[in-house]
């Protein structure tokens, strides 16, 4: 059997209660509602790079608002958080000291339940996963959310460190990748070269480094290239040598320049060298010469004085040495006896005066 259905009269109790029920139903329905929402992140990884920033979103379904909610962006512990967003305002008593100053929830949507965490300066300690938790009275919800930091490093460079296997062990280094990089050889055409060793050692600031190193033959490629590649970011460094370089080093023009300089100056040195032997040699021939004919002179001059005194010459050069003696002996020439000499065809005569004659007649 069937119920009968009760009516209610307009004046009875219950007909008045009606707008009450009503009230009540509707609150219990927008509670069951707020009650019923998720919490959704993003289907993929965020990739940030070190150094810049990092945006983590999260949004409510249905869409409502999450202004009067509990927000809260934390990693290992539910306590210690990353950003906390509670009572229409932002909370730092309990965020991490790593992030504090570094982060900020963008609520330009909020009232659609969309809101993000920005954090800034990103860091390798930054990697990892996160969850965004929703808090709505005594219903609540999450998500999870993994952000994976990526940093390119250095160029790599490339040095020589001696010879091995009959070759050239070629080094390549590069630093400051995160996570660990992939480090290869690789020839002209791209093909990947066997390595002879190859280590990928972490940093004190926890990037990490890439050492590679090969052995080089003059029977290797042209030009060999390092490259040092990121697997996240799918982002390589590569830098390249030349073989030929290696084994026969490329001329330092600066080196040439100054060898050519030296050359010039040596030849200029020669040159001034040579020059003063010439001028010293001619004045020693002029001098020699100049001796020969001062010599000359004083034997013509000795020659036409014998030719021109004859005897009396003899007698003169005799008379000449006695008194130079007699005069060192102090000996006075008045007390000496007179020289007499006689030649042929002339008389007794004092050989002063034979002297001054012979001058006379030359």
């Amino acid at each position: 059997m069937m119920g009968k259905i009760p009516m209610f009269s307009p004046g009875s109790t219950v007909s008045s209660a009606l707008p009450g029920y009503v009230a009540l139903c509707l609150a219990l329905q927008i509670h069951r509602l707020a009650s019923e929402f998720t919490v959704i992140g993003p289907d993929r990884p965020i990739i940030a790079s070190l150094g810049g920033e990092a945006v983590l979103p999260c949004h409510l379904s249905p869409r409502m608002s999450a202004e009067n909610m509990e927000l809260r962006w934390f990693r290992s512990e539910f306590s210690i958080v990353v950003h906390l967003y509670r009572d229409g305002q932002d909370q730092y008593r309990h965020q991490m000291p790593e992030y504090q100053g570094r982060t900020e929830l963008l609520k330009g949507d909020i009232k659609n339940g969309s809101v993000s965490l920005r954090i800034r300066d990103i860091r390798p300690s930054d990697n990892g996963q996160y969850k965004c938790f929703f808090q709505s009275g005594v219903s609540y919800k999450d998500a999870f959310l993994e952000l994976q930091v990526a940093g390119l490093g250095s160029a790599p460079a490339i040095s020589v460190e001696g010879h091995q296997d009959r070759g050239i062990r070629v080094v390549c280094r590069s630093a400051g990748w995160y996570p660990e990089p992939e480090a290869e050889w690789r020839d002209l055409l791209g093909k990947i070269l066997q390595s002879d060793s190859e280590k990928i050692s972490p940093e004190a600031n926890g990037l990490f480094q890439a050492e590679i190193a090969i052995v080089l033959t003059e029977e290797s490629n042209q030009k060999v290239s390092c490259c040092v590649r990121n697997p996240q970011l799918n982002q390589e460094r590569e830098s390249e040598i030349s073989v030929a370089e290696l084994f026969f080093p490329r001329v330092n023009p600066g080196l040439v320049a100054l060898g050519v300089i030296l050359a010039i100056l040596a030849v200029l040195i020669l040159l001034a060298s040579y020059c003063i032997w010439r001028q010293h040699r001619a004045k020693e021939t002029l001098r020699s010469e100049l001796e020969s004919e001062k010599e000359k002179l004083r034997s013509d001059l000795e020659r036409e004085k014998g030719q021109c005194l004859g005897p009396v010459g003899i007698a003169i050069t005799l008379f000449e040495k006695m008194w130079y003696r007699n005069r060192s002996a102090s000996v006075s020439l008045s007390t000496s006896p007179k020289l007499q000499i006689h030649s042929r065809g002339m008389g007794k005569t004092d050989g002063t005066e034979l002297a001054s004659r012979c001058r006379l007649q030359g």
